[in-house]
């Protein structure tokens, strides 16, 4: 039975780029811990340094704004731990942080920690930068704003919300684990302060990614016990990695263009036949106004779990709600901030394996799976 893989806002198969540079790292000569001056060594240095550099090409970011890490949840965490830190360092208490409500779970668990202020957000999931500025206080250490939301694909006002945090001199944090690899990324122009990318939602190994740091910004690291990454991240690097890392960005920035119109394509043909659907509903912004790759559902009448299991059945992966709750049954709350049905959402998300060919069988077997449980329900 073919199968139609559309869970890539959860994790990318791996591209045929970084399989071949993870290949090619594997069999070359033997790499040796980067921080040594012998020649395995330097070697692995050579290999990561370039890797570095070919992130911040892909990213728009100096070489040395590269902190390179195992995924967005930990470059989260290091951007809300040190800005917490570092506020605690000159004397300025606790650190507030300010995040709209719709933030993913790595964020609002990390702003949890201390004193915060959670910013409502429209029905679309688009947060108010004015409600946001406004939420900033004199002790405020952090805002953070996502590039494009998880579950729905509502793009922020990041830029507007950059600007007037630099006017303020409080730091920003982007969330850019949904949109990198999708839409560009350009961090020097941007003007962000720390801006965290996931390599597996785009075609690089899990456990690989980056949070660029703007240069002229120290921050306490979040691990310590060495002075890798220019002591803002300890521990050995991941060379093969970060190779990998690099060689899926280069891919995917390289065909942004025709890979982001390819799926808006797709999540187009999905958005228009949820229109016409009896019990669906599209929610999020419309498509101009959000991720390429990344349309959400909802229907009233049906619990989650038995459609995700019929079309699995069916050959179709998707996924309810967003990537970090799985085997939780408790309601998005992304969805409640919008103030839709939190409780009975289905994510579809395509990616650069994604073909006309496995929305075509989504489209077939959606259809027979509602159906046939609500057949079962009367």
């Amino acid at each position: 039975m073919s199968r139609a893989y559309l869970d890539h806002a959860s994790t990318s198969p791996l591209r045929p780029a970084a399989a071949a540079a993870i290949r090619a790292a594997l069999d070359g000569p033997p790499l040796g811990d980067p921080g040594r001056i012998h020649h395995e060594g330097m070697t692995a240095r050579v290999a990561l340094e370039e890797a570095r550099e070919r992130v911040a090409a892909a990213f728009g970011a100096r070489g040395r704004e590269v902190v390179l890490t195992s995924g967005a949840t930990e470059s989260i965490a290091a951007a809300s731990f040190g800005a917490r830190a570092r506020a605690a360092d000159r004397g300025d208490g606790p650190g507030h942080v300010v995040l709209p409500a719709v933030e993913h779970s790595a964020v609002r668990e990390w702003a949890a920690r201390g004193p915060s202020s959670v910013v409502g957000v429209d029905a679309t999931g688009r947060v108010d930068p004015d409600a946001l500025l406004r939420a900033v206080r004199p002790d405020t250490a952090l805002v953070h704003v996502q590039w494009g939301n998880h579950e729905v694909g509502t793009l922020q006002p990041v830029r507007q919300v950059v600007e007037a945090c630099r006017e303020r001199g409080v730091l920003v944090h982007v969330d850019a684990a949904q949109a990198a690899g999708r839409v560009p990324i350009d961090f020097v122009d941007l003007g962000a302060d720390l801006l965290s990318i996931s390599g597996h939602k785009f075609g690089a190994p899990a456990g690989t990614g980056a949070l660029l740091v703007r240069r002229g910004v120290r921050v306490p690291p979040l691990l310590v016990g060495g002075d890798q990454e220019r002591a803002r991240r300890a521990g050995t690097e991941d060379v093969v990695g970060a190779v990998a890392l690099a060689a899926a960005a280069a891919e995917a920035v390289g065909g942004l263009d025709e890979e982001s119109a390819r799926c808006r394509a797709l999540t187009d043909r999905i958005r228009a036949w949820a229109v016409g659907a009896e019990g669906l509903d599209v929610v999020g912004a419309p498509a101009d106004g959000a991720l390429p790759h990344l349309v959400c559902l909802t229907f009233a009448d049906l619990e989650p779990q038995p459609v995700l299991l019929g079309l699995d059945r069916a050959g179709v992966a998707v996924h309810s709600g967003s990537s970090c709750s799985s085997e939780s049954l408790e309601p998005s709350p992304v969805l409640e901030a919008m103030g839709v049905d939190a409780h009975r959402s289905l994510r579809v998300s395509v990616g650069w394996s994604s073909a006309d060919a496995d929305v075509d069988l989504l489209l077939e077997a959606l259809p027979r799976v509602l159906a046939d449980l609500r057949s079962l329900r009367s």
